[in-house]
């Protein structure tokens, strides 16, 4: 029971309905091309409960959690760049990674100021 409990994540991943996933989506190099998979696989889906772009954005997060300390920091840094070209294939903002700047100009003045 405890290997089955264990990888639930993975059972999650492998046989959810939200979105059919190319296999080995995640453990593609590029992130151009794992942003371009998630992004086609939730456009074709008739299972999403959401936008193709929260639903692509949601499996890709779940996964980069659930994978946690196993994910080595390269890898890691691969599938966030692969959010960020997820992003742009649907057109939305850009956000700052996690340890950038992500004060506002005004707020990185005032305390500049001091």
């Amino acid at each position: 029971m405890a290997s089955t409990k264990k990888r639930w994540s993975q059972h999650v991943s492998e046989t959810s309905d939200a979105l059919d996933l190319t296999k080995g989506v995640f453990a593609q190099s590029d992130p151009k091309r794992i942003a371009r998979s998630l992004k086609r696989s939730a456009e074709h889906s008739d299972h999403r409960k959401s936008d193709p772009y929260r639903s692509a954005m949601s499996m890709l997060t779940f996964y980069i959690n659930r994978a946690g300390h196993t994910l080595g920091d390269a890898r890691k840094g691969k599938l966030e760049r692969a959010k960020d070209e997820l992003r742009a294939l649907f057109g939305k903002a850009a956000r700052p990674h996690v340890g950038e700047a992500s004060k506002t100009p005004a707020k990185a003045a005032a305390k500049g100021s001091r």
